[in-house]
Formats: structure tokens, sequence, C-alpha cells
């Protein structure tokens, strides 16, 4: 039985820049606008790390976040979340919610898994016990989760990776993606809400190879388009090149999602390329070792010469609540061993990262964007 199809995302462009590809827009989905450029805070199993939600709103002013299938399917477990009417409502959390279908788990946890036409084979990190993911499954699994964004299954090859390894892996990923989008095609929301699938752009740092993948992602004509196998050890100028490569290709007309990315730089670079969303788990796992992201540049708190740093953590970036703390107490709170110090730099980290995504998307109403990015890009790679 064929399922009337009630997952249309609707991605408006406002605004181009002249001086690169960047663009203004907004996501339309049921739980709410999404302005893009985005960065999205990465809550693996329903928790970004450090943060509560109230802070996720109020401070860091967050529109959509993450969670992860395959550790959200091994904890809490499918049941618990059905019961509790899916992830939106088990974490109190009413905007939207984008998940990650596992493939990249199936890259990281390569001693734990086995790789087959028909899905994957692995065991769980947390007893050990088998289980198995397919393209069907998995679809199955993110309708359960709930999240409005889901992910096609697909495989993230590792850098370096042979060129026969990867044209192998990308063709193995659009077959599983079209028993994805038939699975997705033939089913169901959960929860009363529409839901939709992004297809991910394959082929490891081979430009022919991307080429064949975007081209192949474009023609399923899906509601919005990922760039995964990226940010996984390559050069940052071998991730551009591809990312260049396959924003060219990928509709215009649909919100394009580099999955993974990245530091404030690779996000303002990406951005200028014709990127849309972005996540990645830096902002707080930095944060949680003393690493703070500034809009003069990158500070190790931990260090010294903060000792007597009085001043606010960043005088000219965003201003939340953490801007009522010095450099010298946070650094305070690090040396010792304090909880409280994490959970202050990881606000601040995702804070700035977001401050960086809404001063992009006002200097792309400017039209100032890339004369902007240039001087931003200086600043925020530079070591204090």
């Amino acid at each position: 039985m064929v399922v009337t199809k009630k997952y249309r995302l609707n991605f408006t462009i406002e605004k181009e820049d002249p001086g690169s590809a960047a663009r203004l827009g907004k996501v339309q989905t049921d739980h709410g606008i999404i302005p893009t450029p985005i960065f999205m805070p990465v809550g693996t199993v329903g928790s970004v790390k450090s943060v509560n939600q109230r802070d996720l709103k109020d401070e860091i002013k967050a529109k959509i976040i993450l969670g992860n299938t395959y550790h959200l399917y091994l904890r809490p477990g499918l049941e618990i979340l059905g019961e509790a009417g899916g992830l939106h409502k088990f974490i109190s959390w009413d905007r939207p919610i984008l998940t990650d279908s596992g493939g990249y788990q199936v890259y990281s946890l390569s001693d734990r898994r086995k790789i087959a036409e028909d899905g994957v084979h692995f065991s769980s990190h947390v007893d050990g016990s088998k289980h198995f993911f397919s393209p069907e499954s998995v679809m199955d699994i993110q309708r359960q989760i709930g999240a409005d964004i889901i992910m096609a299954f697909d495989e993230c090859t590792p850098y370096p990776c042979e060129y026969a390894y990867a044209e192998a892996s990308m063709h193995m990923t659009h077959r599983w993606l079209d028993r994805c989008c038939e699975r997705f095609d033939t089913t169901a929301p959960h929860y009363g809400y529409n839901q939709t699938i992004f297809p991910i752009v394959q082929g490891s740092v081979y430009k022919d190879l991307r080429k064949i993948s975007a081209e192949y992602i474009a023609s399923k004509n899906r509601e919005g388009n990922a760039i995964g196998g990226l940010s996984v050890g390559e050069p940052h100028e071998m991730m551009y090149e591809m990312t260049d490569l396959v924003c060219n290709i990928l509709p215009q007309d649909r919100p394009r999602y580099l999955m993974g990315v990245g530091t404030p730089e690779n996000i303002l670079e990406s951005i200028a390329l014709g990127v849309d969303m972005f996540d990645c788990v830096m902002p707080t796992r930095n944060a949680r070792n003393g690493q703070l992201f500034t809009s003069e540049g990158i500070i190790n708190i931990r260090n010294k010469k903060w000792e007597r740093a009085f001043e606010p953590i960043d005088p000219n970036g965003p201003t939340f609540v953490d801007s009522m703390f010095s450099k010298a107490y946070l650094r305070h709170l690090f040396v010792s061993k304090e909880m409280l110090g994490p959970q202050i730099a990881s606000v601040h980290n995702l804070g700035f990262y977001l401050w960086l995504v809404e001063q992009a998307r006002t200097k792309i109403e400017d039209g100032t964007f890339a004369d902007w990015k240039k001087v931003m890009v200086e600043k925020v790679r530079t070591r204090l």
C-alpha cells in the first residue's frame, strides 16, 4: 500500500550574496522555522552535553538540534521513545530535530561491525549485544524516534580511501538510498507531524565519484540533500574542493547540509560555497577540554596567561549569560575541576557558533558577506 506523501519541507531563498555562493534562507518544518545558514548543536543521545534545554533556547538560541539513530536505538530504546510520544516529548524540545541515520557509526565503530549489501551487522558498544541495521529498519527507527528531518542510510568511507573501495561504497550507498526512499514513501509518521528524508552524497575525495553521486542524489528529487564523507581527516582545501563541486550540482532550491563540519573557519568557507546547514561536536567537545572559540580567536582557558584576565570571555562576541563571567573565573573553575567550568564553556562555544551564523545571515542580507568572511576567517583561526 502506498501512503499519501506528507513530508514536504518548505525552503525559501531570501537573498544571495553578490560576492560568493552564500545564500540567506528559511526552512519551514512543523516544529518551526529554521533560518539558514544554520549550525545545529549535536545532542547524540537526546542531550547536548553539559547544556540544558532552557539554555539551548534562551541563551544559545538553537533553532534545531541533532539526535543519533544508533545511540538512541540502543539507549533509551525505541519502546521508551514510543511510549513517551517521540524524541521531542521525551527531551522536552518543541523545535525541529534532525537525526543522523547511524551511517557515521558504521564508519567510526569499525571493530564492531560488518557491512554487507543487505545492511550492517554490529555489536553494541554498551553491552556487546548483536544488532542489524538495514536501510528499511533505519527508516522505521527514525520514524519512531520522530525527527523532523531524517537521514538516508549510507556508508561513510574513511580517509585515505582507495578509489575502488570508494566507488563500490558509493554505489552501495545509492542502492541503500533507493531502499530508504521506498520504505519512507510507503510508511507514515507516528506522531501527527510531517517528516522528510535527506539523501547523502558520498564519493570520498574523488571528483568523478562526487559528481556521479551528486547527480544521483539530485535525481531523487527530495526536499533537501546532504554531503557526507568529508571532515574525516582530509586536508581542508580538499574538503572545500569537493563541497564546491557538489554544491554546483545539487538543486539550488533545496537546503544543502554539510555533515560533521566543523571549525568556525570551515563553516564560513562552506557558507561561501553555498552550504546551508552544519553540525559538529567540536563546540562542546573542545569546551570540555578548555578550548573556547571567540570573535577574536581561539583561547585555551587553562593557560596561566588568563589567571588575572578579569574581562569578559568574549567582549566583542555574542551577549548572553556567560558575559557575566571573566576569563580568570572560568580558568579557576577548570583548574579546580569544577563541573561549572565545562558547562559555561559549552554554552559559550555553542552560543558563539550560533552567533557566527547569525552574523553570516546579516552580512548576506546586507550584501557584504564575502568581504566580512575574509576578515572573520583570519580572526577565528588565530590562537590567542
